[in-house]
């Protein structure tokens, strides 16, 4: 589904709907670094972190929403989010770590995902990062800023990862966008296609974040 914004800008969204358990982990890592698989990021009711050394894409697009799911205990919960997406992506020297607490008889254990460090960037097709918070240095080429209105005939548009958009809130876009020195933490992230190129997945016992 498709809602419009003023000036003529039209926001496309997308679902997928695939988030692995710790026990397939490497066998779905195995299919993204063949570039085979769509993917989705996402533990729930936990965040995760993520850094890169540099993410470049082109069409992207960002607006404020609302990302619901449970929390540990199986309780309904619901986070303010950054959505920010991109039509085509590369990510230079990524880092993705989750902290799972608790776990009976070890106590915490830390997943780290590593991808895209020995000269060939990770890739990804309509790729969607639910961001909570983000530090970077960003350049923006031919950037739109506007409100994200909701079209009365077609109605709020579809969102992935089961999130709710303000069809009056802030939204941007811009043809291309340059992200270095990436820190962020997100609650989900969510991709058509993701090319893990130098995959590299560890299970650490205790508490090992990106940063």
């Amino acid at each position: 589904m498709e809602s419009q914004v003023r000036g003529g800008t039209r926001w496309k969204r997308f679902a997928v709907v695939m988030v692995p358990s710790v026990a397939a982990t490497a066998a779905i890592g195995v299919g993204l670094a063949q570039g085979a698989l769509a993917a989705s990021f996402s533990v729930s009711g936990q965040s995760f972190k993520v850094t890169a050394e540099r993410l470049h894409g082109f069409g992207f697009e960002q607006y404020g929403s609302i990302a619901t799911g449970y929390d540990l205990k199986g309780n309904k919960a619901a986070h303010p989010v950054a959505v920010s997406s991109f039509k085509t992506a590369e990510i230079t020297g990524m880092c993705q770590s989750v902290v799972t607490p608790d776990v009976p008889f070890i106590g915490s254990v830390s997943l780290e995902l590593k991808a895209g460090g020995k000269g060939t960037p990770v890739e990804a097709e309509n790729l969607y990062l639910d961001v909570a918070e983000l530090d970077a240095d960003a350049t923006f080429e031919q950037i739109d800023i506007g409100i994200a209105q909701k079209d009365a005939k077609k109605g709020a548009p579809s969102q992935p990862n089961n999130e709710l958009i303000n069809p009056f809130g802030f939204a941007q876009q811009a043809d291309e966008a340059t992200l270095t020195n990436v820190k962020q933490t997100a609650w989900a992230t969510t991709a058509g296609t993701f090319k893990l190129s130098g995959l590299s997945m560890k299970l650490h016992k205790g508490v090992k974040e990106c940063y």
